[in-house]
């Protein structure tokens, strides 16, 4: 019923709500900052644009023709891998410096997706296939717009489940300062680092949706001006 511009844009709300989603989670309930959500929807939409299509380096032919719900599975492996470490060194800052350790690694995921030859420096990578479901393929912004708003309407209704139970509580309990919760028993670097690795897995799949709705990836819209943004 709607034009396809009005289609497309409420895509885009849909990519963006879905990264949000982490980071009302991350910086709302949680009271961590965060500029480098960016390069984790850069993760997954490379992760899969990789999978699926024939790059330049030799290796990763033999991945080509993947399917994306496949590559969906191990960006989501790989993003939660990426995530526990950068989470491990970063969650120890504290103050400034934790926006600031955000910001290096964020920066440094671009120019690394920007630098590998194998996924195609800043040109990026081109003829990423469509996703299929149910023998439906969604080549068409109308066709892919319901999936993305399923994958939404999960992460709210998984995000409430979340902060309605006993370990949201205590993530709940992090924005009030790390010394009153621990002073009530909650493992305060465990609540952190479950927060930061759930965001960045709704970040993945944003990447994810967007490699197989543009079915084409550069590194511009995965750099430090859109994680702030």
């Amino acid at each position: 019923m709607l034009s396809p511009f009005y289609v497309t844009l409420l895509n885009y709300i849909g990519l963006y709500a879905l990264v949000a989603l982490g980071l009302v989670l991350l910086t709302g309930v949680g009271g961590l900052t965060s500029f480098g959500q960016a390069a984790f929807v850069g993760l997954g939409a490379y992760t899969s644009a990789a999978l699926t299509t024939a790059t330049t380096l030799p290796g990763w032919i033999a991945w080509a023709g993947t399917s994306p719900w496949l590559a969906l599975g191990v960006g989501l492996v790989l993003t939660a891998a990426v995530a526990l470490i950068l989470g491990s060194l970063t969650l120890k800052l504290s103050g400034h410096f934790l926006p600031l350790g955000t910001i290096a690694w964020g920066i440094s995921l671009y120019f690394l997706f920007g630098t590998m030859e194998s996924l195609g420096g800043h040109t990026g990578l081109t003829g990423i296939p469509p996703i299929t479901l149910f023998g439906w393929t969604l080549d068409e912004g109308g066709e892919i717009y319901y999936l993305i708003w399923a994958f939404v309407l999960v992460a709210v209704l998984t995000t409430q489940n979340l902060l309605d139970s006993r370990e949201g509580r205590a993530i709940r309990a992090l924005k009030g300062g790390r010394v009153m919760a621990e002073a009530m028993g909650v493992d305060t670097a465990r609540s952190r680092m479950i927060i930061f690795v759930i965001a960045a897995l709704h970040a993945c799949a944003s990447g994810w949706l967007y490699a197989h709705m543009q079915r084409f990836v550069n590194p511009t819209p995965f750099g430090l001006h859109i994680g702030i943004e």
